[in-house]
C-alpha cells in the first residue's frame, strides 16, 4: 500500500492513519516519506500508548502525533500539500456500534446526498469520515473487509468510491491468503484520489498480499459498468466462457436466503412443544447439517424443528386460539423478542414471515461445496439456507435433474472463500453458477 502511494509521485505533506492501532502503517509510510507529518487517530487508550511508544522508539517523535479521539468527531487542520490517508479501518459490526454513531452516519451521508443503512459496519463510517475530512487532491489507500462490495449496507461506500472519494482501483485478496489473523473475512484494498473521476477503474484479484504488484494490473472497467452494478465482487473475476446449452442458475431460479427470526431461542419451538395452534407451527430447516444429512431429497419433515410464525393480523384466530397466542406473546416479551432490531423492523414484531416452501433448498456456508436438496417435504427454511424458486413452472423430474447436477457440478471456487477455507455463496453468487439449460436438463440421465 505504501509502495502504491509512492508510485503516485504525490509526495504527501501529511500522513493520516484513521485507526492507528500500534502505528504499523505510520512506521512503514515514514520510511518512504521522510518529510511527511505523521498523524494517527486512535480511540483505544492502550493502543494509543503502544503507538506512541513505537513511534518514539523509531526516532519519529519530532514529526509524529497520536491523537486519542473518535475519528468521526475530530477535525484535521488545513495544510499546504496533500494528505495521504492509509490504514486498516476497524472491522466492527453494527451490533456493537453506538446509536449516536449510527445517527452521525445517517446525518452526514444525507448531507452528501446519499442514504445509508443502519446495518453498516464501522469501516463504512471510516470511509464516510475520510470523504468529509479530505481536501481535493488528497489521496488514500485502505484495506478492509471486502463485504462492502456486495452487501446492501455497503452501498454508501460504493457511491463514495465513484463520487466524493475519487476511487481509482480495487484489489480483492484471494482468501487463501490469511489477510487478518483475528478475523475470518475477505479483504479488499481500495485506492482513491479525492476530486478525481477516472473513465476507467482498475479491478483485480490477487492471490497474496506479498506480491509486489498486488495493487497494479488487473482489468480496467469503464466507470459506467460499476455505476450500473449493485454488487461488485463478481466484476473482479474474468468472464467465463458459457458452454453450449448452459445458462446461469439465475435464469432458471430465483435464489432467496431464508428468513431471519431475530431470536431463534423464541421462535424455534422447543422439542417438548409449545401450546400454540398448529396453524402457526411450521416444520423448517434450521440447521445446515439437516440438509447435508438429507442427501438429494428431503422427503420427511418429522425430524425437523418447528418455527413459530404468527400472522400479523391476530383477528384470524378464534377465542381459544387467541388466548394461547396472547400467553405466548407475553412470554416472548419477557425474553425480549419484541425489542430486537429485526422485530422492530417487521410489520408486526411477532410475525417472522417465513417464505413459502422452496422446491430446492441449499446450504450456503461451509468448508465444502453446498448441499442441494429437493424439498419434497415442503419444509420452510430460515436464514441458514437458501431457497431456489423456479422463475417458470418446472416439472418435478426436471427439478430432480437440476439438483442432481448441482450436487456434483458445483465447486468451492464459485463461492466467496473466507480465511480458513470457509466458503459462502450469497444469493446472487449462487445464481451465477452455470447449469444445463432446460433442454440439456431434460436429456440428463439420473438413476
Amino acid at each position: 500500500m505504501v509502495t502504491w502511494a509512492e508510485a503516485t509521485k504525490f509526495n504527501p505533506a501529511r500522513i493520516v492513519d484513521p485507526g492507528a492501532g500500534s502505528a504499523r502503517f505510520l512506521l512503514a509510510a515514514a520510511k518512504t516519506f521522510p518529510r511527511a507529518q505523521l498523524i494517527g487517530i486512535e480511540i483505544d487508550p492502550l493502543a494509543a500508548m503502544i503507538a506512541r511508544a513505537n513511534l518514539i522508539a523509531a526516532g519519529l517523535a519530532d514529526r509524529a502525533e497520536i491523537i486519542l479521539a473518535d475519528y468521526q468527531k475530530i477535525s484535521l487542520p488545513a495544510i499546504a500539500g496533500r494528505t495521504l490517508f492509509i490504514g486498516n479501518p476497524p472491522y466492527v459490526r453494527h451490533h456493537q456500534i453506538h446509536v449516536k454513531a449510527k445517527e452521525w452516519l445517517t446525518t452526514q451521508a444525507r448531507k452528501l446526498g446519499f442514504s445509508v443503512s443502519q446495518l453498516a459496519g464501522l469501516h463504512v463510517h471510516f470511509f464516510l469520515a475520510t470523504a468529509l475530512k479530505a481536501q481535493k487532491n488528497d489521496f488514500g489507500v485502505f484495506i478492509t473487509s471486502a463485504e462492502w462490495l456486495d452487501v446492501n449496507y455497503g452501498k454508501l461506500v460504493r457511491e463514495l468510491f465513484l463520487n466524493d472519494l475519487g476511487g481509482q482501483g480495487i484489489t480483492v485478496i484471494e482468501p487463501t491468503s490469511r489477510t487478518f489473523a483475528d478475523a475470518a473475512t475477505t479483504a479488499a484494498i481500495t485506492q482513491f484520489v479525492i476530486g478525481s473521476k477516472p473513465d476507467k477503474i482498475r479491478v483485480k484479484r490477487s492471490t497474496s498480499l506479498d506480491q509486489e504488484n498486488a495493487l497494479t494490473g488487473g482489468m480496467w472497467l469503464p466507470r459506467e459498468r460499476l455505476q450500473t452494478e449493485s454488487r461488485w465482487s463478481h466484476l473482479t473475476r474474468r468472464a467465463r466462457d458459457l458452454p453450449a446449452g448452459f445458462v446461469e442458475l439465475g435464469e432458471l431460479c430465483r435464489v432467496h436466503r431464508g428468513q431471519v427470526t431475530g431470536a431463534n431461542h423464541v421462535w424455534i419451538a422447543k422439542p417438548d412443544g409449545v401450546m400454540l395452534p398448529e396453524s402457526v407451527l411450521f416444520a423448517s430447516v434450521t440447521r445446515a447439517k439437516e440438509l447435508f444429512a438429507a442427501g438429494d431429497t428431503l422427503s420427511d419433515a418429522s425430524a425437523l424443528r418447528e418455527v413459530i410464525d404468527i400472522p400479523a393480523d391476530l383477528t384470524v384466530f378464534d377465542k381459544e386460539e387467541r388466548k394461547s397466542i396472547d400467553r405466548f406473546l407475553e412470554h416472548a416479551k419477557l425474553l425480549g423478542a419484541d425489542i430486537g432490531y429485526i422485530a422492530q423492523n417487521r410489520k408486526a414484531w411477532w410475525s417472522v414471515g417465513l417464505r413459502s416452501p422452496a422446491p430446492i433448498l441449499a446450504t450456503y456456508m461451509a468448508r465444502r461445496a453446498p448441499a442441494f436438496v429437493r424439498n419434497l417435504a415442503a419444509a420452510r427454511h430460515i436464514n441458514i439456507a437458501h431457497g431456489l424458486y423456479p422463475r417458470d413452472p418446472m416439472p418435478s423430474r426436471t427439478l430432480d435433474k437440476l439438483v442432481h447436477f448441482l450436487s456434483s457440478g458445483v465447486s468451492l471456487n464459485e463461492g466467496r472463500m473466507y480465511a480458513g477455507g470457509l466458503t459462502k455463496f450469497e444469493p446472487r453468487e449462487m445464481e451465477r453458477i452455470l447449469v444445463p439449460g432446460p433442454e440439456l436438463l431434460n436429456e440428463l440421465q439420473i438413476a
